[in-house]
């Protein structure tokens, strides 16, 4: 997989219900959770409102918002920017995804049905299609899709948005990574995840998102991490 990662927004129409504040937070707060916006890569509030076609007062107040969940830095001359990366930083939000998730899981699992199985395999099927295809976009999408269509089969109020606050900081250097290490071989951990739903192994389902984590993105992202360091020698 492998594209140029892009600042350029695609919005989503507004609900009749939803105000155009609400709307501008979660249009921004999607598209850095699938990458859209550069690591270092400065924005101005001016460029995001022509984007989405809004003033830029909306764009002010999601942009605050945004700020305060640590998405993105706020930096001279009304510029927003995704916060750098750094080692311990990743390694940190890697064990925190690990705790939250695997938790989250097993929590799930006693609700997870043949009707939410079916739609968990249908999405790693769409999964596999984009990375047949080489569709970073379509895989970002659809990885979220399925880890929070896992999640919230059971009712949540604290670990969910708690997981979604770490994809949100985690997002645009996943899709960074994905790109650079597009020709990695892949192992499927949603699949072993899928089976050990299927077997109710409550055990296997934790170690599956586990790994999934651990030495999926995280295994790309040290590799990352070294390969800049032995550049920099």
């Amino acid at each position: 997989m492998g594209e140029r990662q892009s600042t350029v927004l695609t919005p989503a129409e507004r609900p009749a219900e939803m105000t155009l504040q609400e709307w501008v937070y979660q249009q921004l707060r999607s598209a850095i959770m699938r990458g859209h916006f550069v690591p270092g890569h400065a924005v101005t509030m001016r460029g995001i409102a022509e984007m989405l076609k809004v003033s830029p007062m909306p764009v002010r107040e999601a942009l605050r918002r945004l700020v305060a969940e640590r998405a993105l830095e706020l930096l001279a001359n009304r510029r927003v920017a995704v916060p750098a990366m750094s080692p311990a930083r990743f390694e940190e939000m890697c064990a925190a995804r690990i705790a939250l998730e695997t938790l989250a899981v097993e929590r799930a699992l006693p609700a997870i049905g043949a009707a939410r199985l079916a739609e968990l395999r249908e999405i790693d099927n769409q999964l596999d299609v984009a990375i047949d295809d080489g569709d970073v976009e379509s895989y970002m999408l659809k990885n979220l899709q399925f880890h929070h269509t896992l999640y919230s089969a059971a009712p949540t109020q604290v670990l969910l948005p708690l997981i979604e606050s770490l994809w949100l900081q985690f997002g645009p250097f996943m899709r960074a990574v994905l790109t650079k290490y597009r020709d990695e071989p892949h192992i499927d951990r949603h699949k072993e995840a899928l089976a050990a739903i299927e077997r109710r192994d409550v055990y296997g389902l934790r170690v599956a998102i586990e790994a999934d984590i651990r030495d999926g993105i995280g295994a790309l992202g040290r590799e990352a991490f070294l390969t800049a360091s032995r550049a920099a020698d």
